[in-house]
Order: C-alpha cells, then sequence, then structure tokens
C-alpha cells in the first residue's frame, strides 16, 4: 500500500475543495462574521455546538474568542456547549441525548445571542434541538453544515446564516469548517480592531 500516494491525493482533494468553496461561501460566511460582531457589541453571547470531531470545533471557536485569535484583544464571551461532562451526562441520562444542548440554550442564551452549531451530515438530532431552542430564544443562529445541509438546512429563517460546504466525505468537510472558523474570527478581529 503506497501510504504516500494517499496522503498526497488528500491534500490535493482537500486543497482543491477550498478553493473552490471559497468564493461559494465567502458571502456566507461575511455574514456570519457580521452576525456574531453585532451580538458581541450588543453584550451578547456566541453559544457554540456540536459532536465528535465538530465539538472540537466549536471549542477551538470558544477558545479563539476568550482567548485570542491572531492579535491581543480584549476577551470575547463565547461558549462551547461540549465541555461540562456533569451537564452532558445529567441531561442524556435524565432526559435524553438530544437535549444536551437545547437545555443549555435555554438556560444561557438570551435573545439577541448567535448559536454557532456544526454538523456535517446536516441531520444531529441534538443539534436541531439546540437550533430550534435558539430559536425560541429568539437567537440568530449560524450552522455550518456539509453535503446537502440536512435537515438544519431547512430550519434556517431569515436572521440565521448557513454556511454549507458542498460535499459528501466528512472529513473534507470538517477541513472547510476549520477554515470558516478561522474566517469568522479573523472578520471579528479585523471589525473590532481595525487593519493591521
Amino acid at each position: 500500500m503506497d501510504h504516500e500516494a494517499r496522503i498526497r491525493a488528500h491534500f490535493a482533494a482537500s486543497a482543491e475543495l477550498k478553493a473552490a468553496s471559497g468564493p461559494q461561501l465567502a458571502p456566507a460566511i461575511a455574514r456570519a462574521a457580521e452576525a456574531m460582531t453585532a451580538c458581541l457589541f450588543a453584550d451578547g453571547r456566541i453559544l457554540a455546538c456540536g459532536n465528535g470531531g465538530s465539538a472540537a470545533d466549536a471549542q477551538h471557536f470558544a477558545a479563539e474568542m476568550v482567548g485570542r485569535f491572531e492579535r491581543e484583544r480584549p476577551e470575547l464571551p463565547a461558549i462551547a456547549l461540549t465541555v461540562d461532562s456533569s451537564i452532558l451526562t445529567a441531561i442524556a441520562n435524565d432526559y435524553a441525548f438530544d437535549q444536551v444542548f437545547a437545555k443549555q440554550v435555554r438556560a444561557l442564551g438570551r435573545k439577541g445571542d448567535v448559536l454557532l452549531a456544526f454538523s456535517t451530515s446536516g441531520n444531529s438530532a441534538n443539534v436541531i434541538a439546540a437550533i430550534d431552542a435558539a430559536h425560541e430564544r429568539e437567537m440568530r443562529v449560524v450552522a455550518l453544515t456539509g453535503r446537502g445541509g440536512g435537515r438544519i438546512g431547512e430550519m434556517i429563517g431569515d436572521g440565521d446564516v448557513h454556511v454549507c460546504v458542498p460535499h459528501e466525505r466528512t472529513a473534507h468537510v470538517q477541513e472547510v469548517h476549520l477554515a470558516v472558523l478561522h474566517c469568522l474570527c479573523d472578520a471579528i478581529d479585523r471589525t473590532l480592531l481595525g487593519d493591521e
């Protein structure tokens, strides 16, 4: 088995998808960054959720906001709903795993806040429930999905933003989601701090 050839092919496919997705996704990413920045300017917060690798993306985003991205700036309020094992296991045990994010959104989310929802399939039941809870709280939703957007794509309202990576392979969708995450961080910082 030629691992090096597969590795080169993986890099090539990832780069090709990113290059093709950039122009297509840029308008939605810009709208998402504007929604997040408006939320932060209004003293709101961003709640982030997802499963598996998408949970890591939610945590990554929160870390970039609370810590910093590439430049020093004041801390920004972002919470990953994926990190408290006591909350997650209590809700999953007492209610259902589908509710692990929704109950946190109802507890922590306020009108004007933003839910950043990651789901490569667009069909994650607990992310769908979180979006429902966000809409109940009159929060805006920024959804990062893949494939055709799944059920989440059908839930996006007028004030929400859907960034859908047009690809079937989860790994490549997640690679583009990471680039989107960094674009969001950069745009937020640029709005808050100006050009370097």
